[in-house]
């Protein structure tokens, strides 16, 4: 099963891809798309779509594992973000990829095994999980990562590596 995990934004979008045959995963591509500040909104939004699109159309993923938006504090970037989210689901949803949401609790679970571990616990069992030899960068990029792993871990997934259906 090929994994693509997003982590969304307007500014940094995170993505990640993830091979997981078994129980064993393999890194496939991981890096970040970026929209300069300077234009406007709907250049930024058309650009994520045109890349985000750009990456499902090479890798031909099974599957879309997505962080659930969570706003503690900075309310001003949510709506930005939410469409930018938005952009992404559509673009999974017209290649006819299905769509799988975590939200980082589920994810810090999932990948660590405890739902309040700390940013760096994450990526250091990320990049073992993954066999990288240093830590995926930038910190985007690893928590896409890591949301593939949750999808690997949990849901359809693990039911297809317990019954050695992949």
């Amino acid at each position: 099963m090929r994994i693509l995990g997003i982590d969304p934004g307007y500014a940094i979008v995170g993505y990640g891809v993830v091979d997981l045959n078994r129980s064993k995963f393999t890194p496939v591509d991981y890096g970040v798309i970026t929209t300069p500040a300077k234009i406007p909104i709907e250049d930024r939004l058309l650009s994520i779509y045109n890349e985000v699109g750009a990456i499902m159309d090479k890798y031909k993923p099974d599957a879309m594992a997505v962080e659930e938006l969570f706003f503690n504090s900075n309310h001003t970037t949510a709506i930005p973000v939410a469409e930018a989210r938005g952009i992404i689901l559509l673009a999974a949803k017209q290649r006819g990829i299905r769509q799988f949401e975590y939200t980082p609790l589920q994810v810090k679970s999932a990948v660590v095994g405890y739902g309040r571990a700390e940013k760096n616990q994450v990526i250091a069992m990320t990049t073992s999980l993954l066999g990288l030899p240093k830590p995926p960068k930038p910190d985007d990029a690893a928590d896409a990562l890591a949301i593939a792993i949750c999808h690997g871990n949990t849901g359809e997934s693990a039911l297809a590596k317990f019954y050695n259906l992949r």
